[in-house]
């Protein structure tokens, strides 16, 4: 562990640091029970948000008194913002990673200047490891929180191991969206007729913070005349060959799903002749659910 710790202290690019995590490629990670890092810090983007056209792989937490150890864990890495050993700029600002066993690391990043500059090896669950800040690429207090399963090397969503929290209202569909093979788009919800042809189904959906803050929901699902055609789970995000993958009935790369901000891309589904209804089902990470259908023909 000693040789482990002295690695990963020298100069390493954050790339280069996850990489290091992604030890194990082992397909499954074993659920257990964690706790949220904060208890009085407000979520403002959880895991699966469309940030630009990539996922947002974690938790952002608004302001907060502290930040604690979600579990109990051993010490993996730490850098404090006035770190002067490194010369590098950090995206995360002052971070710090912990190893919580069976492959799973929590990581949390963006502590004020003011956090600690030392740290036990050995962290009990509920340990302040610090405090909210504005270091590293952020503009607003606050704090980052990641959950990683460097066994199947992917990012998990922490509401699979945490309950969930700060979700008071039922998502919402706010549009659908078809986009044939020629680049066209359509609202099902205002043409009677559309071409055959091969579409992509884009949605955009939202949950809805205790505050009102717009968040990603948990899963979306489509449909084509009773049959499943798509769906999008925000559980995982899993690294291949170095691109990061979303499971949509299967593995496929987050460009392909997350291109058109803010919606996603949850099917792609070829239309044939005759009457075809179109579902789409919203749920949240508390299993509420909303649902919108469309009815058109195809010619």
């Amino acid at each position: 562990m000693n040789q482990f710790r002295s690695i990963i202290r020298r100069p390493l690019k954050l790339l280069t640091l996850l990489t290091l995590l992604a030890l194990f490629l082992f397909p499954v990670f074993d659920l257990f029970p964690m706790h949220w890092p904060s208890p009085s810090a407000l979520i403002s983007r959880n895991f699966g948000w469309n940030q630009s056209g990539l996922p947002h792989l974690g938790v952002t937490f608004d302001d907060g008194l502290a930040i604690t150890a979600a579990g109990a864990g051993e010490l993996l890495f730490y850098r404090h913002e006035g770190d002067t050993a490194s010369r590098l700029p950090s995206p995360l600002g002052s971070w710090l990673a912990l190893d919580h066993g069976n492959g799973i690391i929590s990581i949390y990043s963006r502590f004020s200047d003011n956090s600690r500059e030392t740290l036990p090896l050995l962290i009990e669950e509920g340990f302040i490891l610090g405090e909210p800040g504005i270091s590293g690429w952020s503009s607003r207090r606050g704090f980052y929180f990641q959950l990683f399963d460097r066994r199947g090397r992917r990012w998990i969503n922490p509401a699979l191991l945490i309950h969930a929290r700060d979700q008071t209202a039922p998502p919402q569909i706010l549009s659908v969206r078809l986009k044939d093979a020629q680049g066209r788009s359509f609202n099902p919800a205002q043409v009677g007729t559309l071409p055959q042809d091969r579409y992509v189904i884009f949605v955009e959906a939202i949950a809805r913070s205790a505050r009102g803050l717009p968040l990603a929901p948990y899963r979306i699902i489509a449909s084509v005349n009773g049959r499943e055609v798509g769906a999008l789970n925000f559980e995982t995000y899993s690294t291949r060959d170095g691109s990061l993958m979303v499971y949509r009935n299967g593995l496929v790369p987050v460009r392909r799903v997350f291109a058109e901000v803010p919606a996603h891309a949850v099917a792609e589904v070829w239309f044939t002749r005759g009457q075809t209804t179109l579902e789409v089902i919203v749920q949240d990470i508390a299993g509420t659910s909303r649902s919108v259908v469309h009815r058109f023909t195809v010619q």
